[in-house]
């Protein structure tokens, strides 16, 4: 069973950075795309940041030269760097691998900022 296993997440103040990683059990040479999302408490899941495999990375406005998504292909792993991070960034973030077959989801990291 394919699995995605996210890590990286915490406590940071606002201004700091983290790096999400996103661990897969399967290659990721081949997806159609990559992607990041969040969820804050009582809100819905949002949408962040994804990485097709063919045109380059797009980005929520509320992330957008804050964010970078990016991959590793030997290592089957897809990082988000997070600079200048804000209160309004806490939330559980999630990953989202897209195959021609099969869609599957990592189990999320919280990310809280403080101020």
């Amino acid at each position: 069973q394919v699995q995605l296993v996210e890590s990286g997440g915490g406590l940071v103040q606002a201004g700091e950075s983290l790096r999400l990683s996103c661990r897969v059990s399967r290659s990721i040479d081949y997806i159609k795309s990559a992607g990041w999302y969040r969820q804050a408490p009582g809100k819905q899941r949002e949408w962040v940041a994804t990485l097709p495999t063919y045109g380059g990375p797009t980005y929520a406005d509320s992330v957008k030269g804050r964010f970078t998504i990016s991959k590793d292909g030997p290592r089957d792993t897809i990082y988000l760097q997070m600079d200048n991070l804000k209160p309004e960034d806490t939330a559980v973030y999630y990953c989202n691998i897209q195959w021609p077959d099969l869609s599957k989801w990592g189990q999320g990291t919280q990310v809280t900022v403080s101020s």
